[in-house]
Order: structure tokens, then C-alpha cells, then sequence
């Protein structure tokens, strides 16, 4: 019973890490776009103008996009594996995320003048990508909130699989096999 619960367990967490890493993959591939756009312009433009900083934005949003990916990869070895010491670095590192997240949410609520505490973005994709998310604001919130209830469930997930795991390493540990050889006759 307990290896069917581990193995389902184990597939949630696999399931709930794969919509983490699909989403890991679009943005690096929104990233790889926005760069090709963004050579495209610098060859048609002035130097100076575009060739001085690469923007921030593209940085970010590649930076972003390649940690959920990495995030993912130890996600599903800790699954695979049932390894506590990977499973706590992986909810440590999903529950940083998390975090961040939430601070980056509640500064953009709470703050009207949020996009001012940012650095000018040479490029303009910043304000391309800021009318999109205005645009089509509803899509957007639906994808924040999976976003979020995966990440929900990873941890809680590994949390579980982490239980048992203990669980099963312990009861292993006391097993009665050496009690024969305390009681061996003189």
C-alpha cells in the first residue's frame, strides 16, 4: 500500500514539476525571441542606442526562465530518487521562488509607481510585454494562479514523499534481524 501511495505521490510531484517546466521553456524561448528582435533593431538603428547595454528585461526574463527549468531537473531526480536531502534542497529552492513571487506580486498591488523603480529598457520589450499582460489580463491571471498551485503542490508533494521515505527508512532500521545473535546460548 505504501509503495503504490509513494509511486502516485511521486508522479504528482513529476506532473506538478513538468507544468513548472513548461513554463520555464516558454519564457526562455520568449527570451530567445525577444533577442533575435532586439539584434534585428540594433542592426537597423544607431549604435550607440542599442549596442551600449543589453536590456535588463530580456536578462531577466532568460535568468528566470532557465532557473524554473534547472528547479525542474532536481525536482524530478528527487522524485525519481525519493531522497530527503534533494527533496528539502528542491521545496527550499520552489518555496524561494515562491516568495520572490509573492514580493514581486504585492510590490506590483501595492505600489502604483512600480514600473519607475525599474531600470529604462533600451529595447521598448518591457512595454511591449507590460501592454500584452494589460491586454489580455484574465489569460494572465489564470496562468499566475496554476503557476502558483503547482508550486503549492510540488512542496506539498515532496513534503509527503519526504514523510514516507523517512517513514520506510526508520522501520527499516529496527528490523529484528541481529535479536537472534544477543540471545545466542554459552
Amino acid at each position: 500500500m505504501v509503495r503504490v501511495m509513494k509511486s502516485c505521490i511521486q508522479s504528482s510531484l513529476k506532473l506538478m514539476n513538468s507544468i513548472i517546466a513548461i513554463l520555464g521553456i516558454v519564457m526562455i524561448l520568449y527570451s530567445l525571441c525577444m533577442i533575435k528582435v532586439w539584434q534585428k533593431d540594433a542592426e537597423g538603428s544607431s549604435v550607440d542606442h542599442h549596442n551600449s547595454t543589453f536590456p535588463w528585461f530580456i536578462h531577466a526574463f532568460l535568468g528566470i526562465g532557465i532557473s524554473l527549468c534547472a528547479s525542474t531537473c532536481l525536482g524530478h531526480f528527487a522524485a525519481d530518487t525519493a531522497n530527503a536531502y534533494y527533496l528539502s534542497c528542491y521545496m527550499l529552492i520552489i518555496f524561494s521562488l515562491l516568495l520572490i513571487e509573492t514580493a514581486i506580486v504585492s510590490d506590483v498591488f501595492i505600489n502604483s509607481d512600480w514600473d519607475k523603480d525599474l531600470p529604462d529598457d533600451p529595447s521598448g520589450r518591457f512595454d511591449n510585454f507590460k501592454d500584452f499582460v494589460k491586454s489580455n489580463i484574465d489569460v494572465c491571471v489564470w496562468i499566475g494562479l496554476l503557476i502558483l498551485v503547482a508550486q503549492g503542490f510540488s512542496i506539498l508533494f515532496a513534503l509527503v514523499l519526504r514523510t514516507i521515505q523517512e517513514d520506510e527508512v526508520t522501520s527499516h532500521e529496527f528490523t529484528p534481524s541481529r535479536l537472534p545473535l544477543l540471545q545466542h546460548p554459552v
